[in-house]
């Protein structure tokens, strides 16, 4: 009876000793991103990326439109015969759905770079609040820049000015 007495409290401190040694932190990444050099970098070197992309795409639309103005010029002036007007109207047509393609095309191909030079600079702050959790003995740490994560939370460090240091950022 007594070794099941003692067995039970020092199960007892154990499962309280444990509960007391979990610490929460929480961070706001997007601010932290914000902050990091390399993400103001990342973001001009995309703009410049998709500014040259969509200067192609405006030409394009440019020539398209010019050469639907000369269309219609040649058209109500009868220079055409039925059989080219149908020919060029379709060629137009056809040159006006390769645009849009290439807007979506536009999109997607800036959505993967944004990814191509974001990764490393997640990578890197990813470490950067690993280590403070390690280095802290945090148990858990939330993210507080996704909406509706945390609703609630009583007790919890702000782990934010140990990450910027780690980083660098003043």
């Amino acid at each position: 009876m007594k070794i099941r007495i003692i067995l039970l409290q020092l199960l007892l401190l154990f499962v309280l000793g444990t509960a007391q040694a979990q610490k929460f932190g929480h961070i706001n990444v997007g601010n932290i991103l914000v902050l990091m050099p390399e993400t103001k970098g990342a973001d001009s070197l995309l703009q410049i990326y998709q500014d040259s992309l969509v200067a192609i795409g405006e030409s394009r639309a440019d020539s398209l439109k010019n050469d639907i103005l000369a269309f219609s010029k040649d058209y109500n002036e009868g220079l055409l015969t039925p059989k080219q007007a149908q020919t060029k109207q379709a060629e137009l047509e056809k040159r006006h759905q390769g645009i849009l393609a290439y807007e979506q095309q536009v999109q997607n191909l800036v959505a993967m770079k944004r990814e191509e030079l974001l990764t490393p600079i997640l990578e890197k702050l990813q470490k950067a609040i690993d280590e403070v959790g390690k280095e802290g003995g945090y148990y858990m740490i939330f993210d507080t820049s996704v909406v509706n994560t945390i609703l609630y939370a009583q007790e919890s460090d702000d782990l934010a000015p140990l990450v910027k240091k780690k980083l660098g950022i003043e």
